[in-house]
Parts: C-alpha cells; sequence; structure tokens
C-alpha cells in the first residue's frame, strides 16, 4: 500500500499571511510539519501542496518536496486533491495540517495504517471532549455510532443530554486519510447545505454517504492561526522534543 503526506500550504491567509514560512525555533514552520511526516515513518511519500513560490523554494532549500497546485484551489482538500490525481500509484493520501508543527507523529501514524482495514474509506481523530468545551463553538463536536464511525460533526453542544446519561463526547482533531478514489469523489462534489451551515467540510463526505472511521487520540490541536500563537506553538514544540527523549 503506498501512503502519501500531502501538506497544504498557501499564503494568502487573512490573519497570518506568509503563516508557513513563519519561523519557530529557528526554521520556517512548514519544515516542522514536514519532519513530523518523516519522524512518524509510515509515509511512501511526502509533499508540500502551494501555490506561492516563496514556499516552494523554502520547502526544496531545506530537502523537502514542493507541488505547485492552482491558485484556484479553494480548500486543502482541493490542493491535495489536484496533486493526488496524477499520481496512479497512490492509495492512501493523509491531508496534513500545514499550521500545526507539533503534530506527534504517532498520530499521523494512527490515520495512516487504519487503512490496513479495507473497509476504512476515510479517516479522521477524535480525543475526549473537556466539560468547558461543550459550549465553544470553535471546538468540533463528533458524535459517534457504535462502530466508531462519525453520526455528526457540529459546533454545538452535541449530543442533546435530555437524560441524566454520561455518554461519551468526543472533539474532532482536524487529520484526515483517504482512499485516493475518495478523496476526487470529494473534491469533485459541490459544497452541501449542512457543511455550509457549520462551515465543517467533513459534512459533504457524510451527505455523500461516505462513512468517516474515527480513531482516538490524547493530542489536543496547538495549532497556529496568527502570529501571537507561534510562542505557544515554539513550548509545544520543545515538550514534544523532551517527551521524545
Amino acid at each position: 500500500m503506498y501512503r502519501f503526506a500531502v501538506i497544504p500550504a498557501r499564503w494568502a491567509s487573512t490573519r497570518f499571511p506568509g503563516k508557513p514560512l513563519a519561523k519557530l525555533e529557528g526554521k520556517p514552520m512548514v519544515e516542522h510539519v514536514y519532519r513530523r511526516c518523516e519522524e512518524a515513518r509510515c509515509f511512501d511519500s511526502i509533499a508540500v501542496a502551494t501555490d506561492d513560490d516563496r514556499i516552494v523554494e523554502a520547502v526544496r532549500a531545506f530537502g523537502g518536496v514542493a507541488v505547485r497546485t492552482s491558485p484556484a484551489c479553494v480548500s486543502g482538500t482541493d490542493r491535495a486533491a489536484e496533486v493526488v490525481s496524477t499520481l496512479s500509484r497512490v492509495d492512501v493520501v493523509v491531508n496534513v495540517q500545514g499550521d500545526e508543527p507539533a503534530l506527534p507523529p504517532h498520530a499521523l501514524r494512527t490515520v495512516a495504517l487504519a487503512f490496513d482495514d479495507a473497509a476504512v474509506e476515510l479517516c479522521t481523530l477524535v480525543r475526549p471532549l473537556a466539560a468547558a468545551e461543550r459550549q465553544n463553538p470553535n471546538v468540533v463536536k463528533v458524535v459517534l455510532d457504535e462502530g466508531g464511525h462519525a453520526l455528526y460533526f457540529s459546533r454545538a453542544d452535541v449530543p442533546f443530554a435530555r437524560a441524566d446519561t454520561q455518554v461519551p463526547r468526543w472533539a474532532h482533531v482536524g487529520l484526515y486519510g483517504y482512499r485516493r478514489d475518495v478523496l476526487l469523489k470529494l473534491a469533485a462534489l459541490p459544497p452541501t447545505l449542512l457543511e455550509q451551515t457549520e462551515s465543517l467540510e467533513q459534512l459533504r463526505a457524510l451527505g455523500a454517504g461516505i462513512r468517516i472511521a474515527c480513531r482516538r487520540t490524547d493530542h489536543r490541536v496547538r495549532g497556529v492561526d496568527v502570529p501571537e500563537d507561534v510562542a505557544d506553538a515554539e513550548e509545544a514544540l520543545r515538550q514534544l522534543s523532551a517527551a521524545a527523549r
């Protein structure tokens, strides 16, 4: 099975222009993400997908592979699909967020190796939801079926507790793996009304009848959205390095 990690990276972030090249511990953020993929030791190839020459040059400068994609791509999924559409030998694609430099390699392995199960079409991660996060719309909640597949994703506090039950509650961790044909199918579909309502792209897959297998992690996302997040991301990198020793 040929597993391919794609790191979508764009320059024109509204809140943080040039974010992929922001320096963390002296290296561009995109390099840290690339190194996490290498450390996972589960990918046959890794590439940064970008429409900006500055990012291409930076990736090649640290010895990575960069692929030019169209400026018309509106999402990371579209960018990953454009790259993969020309690579027939790829079986599994893992779309790695380019703004989470301290993503643990074991989280990447969990998603990539889930496809050893032939029934898995699309895989993502979930973690236990803290009580304080239930009303936070920026923390995406997931309702799972008995087999660990997603029933629904929402920014709302779901499931609603009408009875006094201790139902497990899960938060979504935005790392996705796809079989190649599933990724290409999703990228070709128009956005759904639910997807647009919640602003959650994964609802397009559920709307199309694609099952999303969810695997547990205890990792908490510490991504970089604005320049003020850089210091926290550097601390997360130091913690990850210390844990690996």
